[in-house]
């Protein structure tokens, strides 16, 4: 018997594909700090935050994401998978994407707050 996979696992792949995509093709600031100065300037599209990140720290780069008009996507994962999900070998609490290059993971996850 073939074992259907959950929908929050299909959930995980489809954005972890995306992730990749924008690895490769697209350009994007890892961490906390440059991911302020990203919204801060207006050049960010997609903030990416993962589940264990400080409470203050994710309610601070809400509202940065609220006053310029950014998509923000709660990552199903701690900042251990997020870090993997990138191609790292460390862990990565805020992902800010600025051109998604040819990922369509903007118009995807933008709307998930």
């Amino acid at each position: 018997m073939s074992k259907k996979a959950s929908k929050a696992s299909k959930a995980a792949d489809s954005i972890n594909a995306r992730l990749q995509l924008v690895i490769r093709s697209g350009k994007y600031q890892l961490g906390h700090r440059s991911s302020v100065k990203t919204l801060r300037n207006g050049k960010s599209k997609l903030i990416l935050i993962a589940n264990n990140c400080p409470a203050l720290r994710k309610s601070e780069l809400e509202y940065y994401a609220m006053l310029a008009k950014t998509g923000v996507h709660h990552f199903n994962g701690d900042n251990n998978e997020l870090g993997t999900a990138c191609g790292r070998y460390y862990r990565v609490s805020v992902m800010s994407i600025t051109d998604p290059g040819d990922s369509d993971i903007i118009s995807t996850f933008a709307g998930d707050a």
